[in-house]
């Protein structure tokens, strides 16, 4: 059996140990729920530091570390906006590493499906519709859907034709809501509960309305068209 060389240099076990200890630098990088969050969160759009802070309930210090291991992990990327710095996702690979991993985590940790059980609740009640069938309806205006995410991630990009309610507006949405078609409602992902609570809110006020079963990011993903600014 070929052995590496005990030397450093060309083809040496020293090398070759440098070399994974350097790929495995993303994979400490993301050893953290904190940082994995961070992640999914900017699948979402750019964020300063302290709107980080704000949505994963961290001080703006921690947050700040985070991103610094990220960004020297070459995961996330800043951009000076004027007075703050926005970071953002370093490209549509590390969407998908972050996608690839959630989904492998999900399927061969037990653990995960109870602790998402933990977090979501009972999904029983919620009827869920699939990408394409979302896509299908909205051509042939057989839906409204609603963008429940915080306005300022609708504004980053949404799915053509979506309306903004995040759920502190959701009753003033409801007004302008027609009763004599369906109603869809998204959020960030599979792990988002926005989308759960304003469909249980929408069906408590007569409507017929489901959840895309996951999120914007996928359905970005997944080649559909995108609103952007």
């Amino acid at each position: 059996m070929a052995r590496e060389s005990e030397n450093g240099g060309v083809g040496s076990r020293d090398a070759k140990n440098a070399l994974f200890d350097g790929l495995a630098t993303v994979a400490k990088a993301l050893a953290s729920g904190r940082r994995a969050e961070i992640l999914d969160l900017l699948t979402q759009g750019a964020r300063s530091v302290e709107q980080v802070a704000d949505a994963i309930d961290q001080s703006v210090a921690n947050t700040s570390h985070h991103l610094q291991v990220l960004a020297g992990a070459g995961l996330v990327e800043s951009q000076r906006d004027g007075q703050r710095v926005r970071y953002r996702l370093a490209g549509a690979r590390v969407a998908e590493l972050w996608a690839a991993m959630r989904d492998v985590a999900a399927q061969q940790v037990s653990e995960v499906e109870r602790l998402a059980s933990a977090y979501l609740g009972d999904r029983g009640d919620l009827e869920g519709i699939g990408r394409a069938e979302l896509e299908r309806r909205i051509n042939s205006g057989e839906a409204v859907v609603l963008d429940v995410r915080p306005r300022l991630e609708y504004e980053s990009g949404h799915i053509p034709g979506a309306r903004s309610a995040p759920l502190s507006e959701l009753d003033e949405a409801l007004a302008a809501l027609p009763r004599d078609i369906d109603v869809v409602a998204y959020c960030r992902g599979p792990y988002c509960v926005f989308a759960d609570e304003a469909v249980r809110k929408l069906r408590a006020a007569g409507y017929d309305a489901r959840r895309l079963e996951d999120g914007f990011p996928e359905w970005e993903r997944e080649g559909r068209p995108v609103t952007r600014p």
